[in-house]
């Protein structure tokens, strides 16, 4: 990871609309296509909200350009998330947000971490 990593942390719901804005910005300066900022700002906040329904620490999210892609660390103190899954039915109220994730962006790697779990995901430039 470059030195230079701009971050941030969140807590509590009213805190998502900083991550996007945060997300946006960062996105938009380091290059990422405007017609893409809206995938990577709708896979953050499933990343996010995530954090915030199934875990009580909140979480902290990186994001800076590394070989012609745009990384996102999304990192909690949740359980390792399950990647590689269908998409729920129409039928079905939940679950629909991590495979959102991952049909969205470039590459989703997700591995534990001292205390928790951290999500990267990657957009290309």
């Amino acid at each position: 990871m470059p030195e230079a990593v701009d971050g941030m942390s969140y807590a509590v719901p009213d805190d998502l609309r900083r991550v996007r804005a945060f997300v946006t910005e960062r996105a938009l300066a380091l290059g990422l296509p405007e017609a893409r900022v809206d995938v990577l700002t709708l896979a953050v906040s499933e990343l996010t909200t995530n954090t915030l329904q199934h875990t009580s620490g909140g979480g902290h999210i990186r994001v800076w350009a590394e070989n012609g892609r745009l990384v996102c660390d999304v990192v909690d103190e949740g359980e390792d998330r399950p990647f590689g899954r269908a998409m729920p039915s129409a039928e079905a109220v939940r679950g629909r947000g991590l495979a959102i994730v991952e049909r969205v962006c470039d590459s989703v790697l997700t591995t534990a971490v001292p205390g928790g779990t951290l999500v990267r995901i990657c957009l290309n430039l």
